[in-house]
């Protein structure tokens, strides 16, 4: 009994230890990053997915797995995640869950795999503004070779028929095009005015689709893939306040308040809330577009410059001319140039000006709405019943005694006098023997020139020369 006893416990050690080195030996479960864009095309999913890639980078991930819903967005933060995703040293699949529109079928088209749910479907990726007007041609044009250039990354897949080998888009570019271009006409597939949309059938049958999958847990089990582990990106409450003020619409505000509070500022004595507030806007304009690369010091500096120059116009320098013409390019500039993404100019890329009118358009709407909805504002708000009481309503009369300027300049209205300073066009005039402030009718006028005076006007002589 005993003998048998130590057999069994023999045997049981052995399985045990047996069972121990088969765990031991066991490949480690792959590492699944899942990085979510379930939103339009902004920069704060372009924000996402790089630090998303970058995590899985670190995490060491075997596969980075992009779950999309998205009817698109901006082309250039399209063009900027494609990239990405050709460039990533891991595989990375997308599973578009419903829509993978415009936009969305770009980034989809450039991942390694794409799997899609039953009822999703890709494609219609033809540009248009903000409106949804079909932009001009010059701009479909870089959509379409974009669109090719990335279904021809994926290269060619080698077919084998009766000993002869021949070889094949994996994904066909021509087809690429036609979710663009509805000119493209390709046989059995899409005729000539329509844009090409596939569903996830046709997507599976023309290779745009490499299987059909309700869940992310079923595209690895239809791959055979049991042994894994899934690490999701949480969004950082930076990501997402980031991506709240660089939304396009958002931008436009925070554009239309910097003008607003300058224009206000101007508008009252001192420094006060106005100003303030165009301060607040402009760093909330300039601060996450900084964060995120998109803007440095440059552009800052140009805007900086571009207010100085508005400045020295208006108090200055008497009209409006190059100066003040200069300082308001420079602002558009400046602003325009921190919307655009610096990677456009790298030489792997092609440009497209899609990437820089897209934002100028925003800026300049966004200028001349704030401008002309202060000067709406000024007119109104005090004669609301809140501001009202913040305005002077009181009329001191000259009935009764009350004089704002000295009534002895009116007196020198007709007189000649020398000009003892350089008018420009305000400056100082001897008349009779005393000095006046007094301000040029016409363009400059220099020191010692015999003048008259034409009209006093709000307690201020204005002059001309005499000949």
């Amino acid at each position: 009994m005993k003998k048998l006893l130590g057999i069994i416990l023999i045997a049981v050690y052995c399985s045990t230890s047996l069972k121990a080195n088969n765990d031991s030996l066991a490949p480690p479960p792959l590492i699944i990053y899942k990085v979510n864009i379930k939103e339009s095309i902004m920069p704060g999913a372009w924000r996402q997915v790089q630090s998303g890639f970058a995590e899985a980078k670190e995490q060491k991930a075997d596969i980075i797995l992009v779950h999309m819903n998205t009817y698109g967005g901006m082309v250039d933060m399209a063009d900027s995640i494609r990239t990405k995703i050709l460039n990533s040293p891991i595989p990375v699949w997308v599973f578009i869950d419903n829509q993978a529109a415009s936009a969305g079928a770009l980034i989809s088209i450039a991942c390694d795999s794409i799997y899609m749910r039953k009822g999703a479907s890709i494609g219609a990726a033809t540009v248009v503004d903000q409106s949804g007007k079909v932009v001009p041609d010059k701009f479909q044009s870089f959509m379409r070779s974009t669109m090719r250039s990335t279904a021809e990354a994926k290269g060619k897949i080698a077919i084998v028929e009766n000993g002869d080998t021949t070889y094949k888009w994996r994904r066909d570019p021509h087809i690429a095009e036609a979710m663009v271009d509805p000119s493209v006409y390709i046989e059995g597939i899409i005729d000539t005015g329509k844009v090409l949309t596939f569903t996830t059938e046709e997507a599976i049958k023309w290779g745009y689709c490499e299987g059909k999958a309700e869940t992310v847990a079923e595209i690895f089990k239809n791959n055979k893939i049991d042994n894994y582990t899934i690490v999701e990106y949480k969004p950082t409450l930076l990501d997402i306040i980031i991506g709240f003020l660089t939304n396009p619409i958002v931008s436009g505000l925070l554009i239309m308040a910097i003008v607003g509070g300058i224009y206000f500022e101007l508008q009252t004595p001192g420094v006060g809330f106005p100003l303030a507030a165009a301060i607040v806007a402009a760093t909330l304009y300039f601060a996450p577009l900084y964060l995120e690369g998109m803007a440095n010091n440059i552009e800052l500096i140009i805007f900086i410059i571009g207010i100085g120059l508005i400045a020295v116009e208006i108090f200055a320098i008497p009209g409006f001319g190059v100066i003040g013409i200069s300082g308001i390019i420079l602002v558009i500039v400046g602003l325009t140039a921190a919307l655009i993404d610096n990677d456009i100019f790298r030489d792997t890329r092609p440009f497209s000006w899609v990437e820089v009118l897209r934002p100028l358009v925003t800026v300049s709407v966004s200028l001349l709405a704030g401008f002309i909805g202060s000067i709406y504002l000024s007119k109104k708000l005090f004669d609301t019943p809140l501001f009202s009481k913040f305005a002077l309503h009181a009329k001191l009369a000259g009935d009764d005694g009350y004089v704002g300027v000295d009534t002895h300049q009116k007196q020198m209205v007709g007189k000649y006098g020398i000009s003892r300073t350089v008018l420009r066009p305000s400056g100082r005039v001897e008349i009779d023997g005393e000095y006046f402030d007094a301000m040029a009718n016409e363009g400059f006028i220099d020191k010692g020139v015999k003048v008259i005076v034409t009209h006093d006007e709000a307690g201020q002589i204005y002059v001309s020369k005499t000949n």
